[in-house]
């Protein structure tokens, strides 16, 4: 991009790719519906729980930059969006200094998280921060051994909208910060599946676009192990646990009637498998993009759904 200047704030928030945030700011939404349908919305905790997810998937960002950069998977050839330490936009030290900044402050917030719900935000956020560096760093990287689609529907699913639903229902009880038998609720279990899915969808797309050159630099994906064939297929799996949850949780008594506004999206999703399945290589971009859209979309109405129970 010539039009961005090396080091430039511009620079800064390309390595940032904001369009990622959706994948933190929707668990965060759910996990704060979960708790307004029990009745304990704490928006401070959640505003905190917000802020903390950003920083994490901001620091996680620069990290696979410059560690994609410096095991060479990014490189020349690469169909997908521009990376900041490829295009020399920012040095891996400048990267790796952002990285532990983002990584800070998301601590400064846990911080006042773990004075509310105690060891459990400390078991979460310690977990999310190595976990967020061993994505694609250290010595067993799990985007290179075919482990990033179960880090991120572990890490985007589960532990983000039960976490956020913890930290605000345990203030109203009454001996914080002892984990509570009744949390997670078991609608926060399920509402974490869907959420979890469609992040998960988000890295599949990116995998099957990328699968050439990453079997070609040694980045063993879930896309390279399984195919095409096999990417597309979790693919389409993906998106049907995305709506079928939402009918259990209706079936199950645990949300009210609203919650099938979520398949107001379902045309954009039948659009966007159909795209999956028939566009290769860089024409994915823009399946990439509409899964990222879909997620928060999506993911919004989802909070609603679950918010309002009657």
């Amino acid at each position: 991009m010539s039009d961005v200047r090396p080091g430039s704030a511009r620079a800064w928030l390309l390595a940032s790719r904001p369009a990622t945030l959706s994948a933190a700011l929707v668990p965060v939404a759910v996990g704060t519906a979960c708790a307004d349908s029990q009745g304990g919305v704490a928006w401070l905790a959640a505003a905190a729980a917000l802020f903390g997810a950003c920083m994490i998937q901001i620091g996680t960002n620069f990290a696979n930059d410059v560690f994609d950069f410096e095991k060479g998977t990014d490189d020349e050839q690469r169909l997908g969006p521009v990376r900041a330490a490829q295009a020399g936009l920012l040095t891996a030290a400048q990267l790796k200094r952002g990285m532990f900044v983002s990584f800070g402050l998301a601590t400064a917030a846990g911080v006042y998280l773990v004075w509310i719900g105690g060891w459990p935000v400390v078991a979460i956020g310690v977990a999310s921060v190595l976990s967020g560096i061993a994505y694609t760093g250290g010595p067993f990287p799990l985007g290179y051994h075919g482990l990033g689609d179960v880090f991120v529907m572990l890490f985007f699913g589960l532990v983000a909208v039960c976490g956020t639903e913890y930290v605000q229902l345990v203030q109203q009880v009454p001996a914080p910060p002892h984990l509570p038998a009744q949390l997670p609720t078991p609608l926060a279990l399920y509402a974490s599946l869907p959420v979890g899915a469609l992040a998960t969808a988000i890295l599949v797309v990116n995998n099957l676009r990328d699968r050439v050159g990453d079997a070609r630099s040694g980045k063993r994906t879930l896309a390279v192990r399984l195919g095409a064939t096999g990417a597309r297929l979790e693919y389409l799996l993906l998106i049907v646990v995305t709506y079928a949850v939402p009918l259990y949780l209706f079936h199950a008594g645990l949300v009210g009637s609203l919650i099938f506004v979520v398949f107001v999206t379902s045309p954009a999703a039948a659009v966007l498998l159909r795209a999956v399945w028939v566009r290769d290589g860089a024409e994915l971009n823009s399946a990439l993009t509409g899964t990222a859209k879909l997620l928060l979309a999506y993911g919004l109405l989802f909070a609603l759904g679950i918010s309002v129970t009657t």
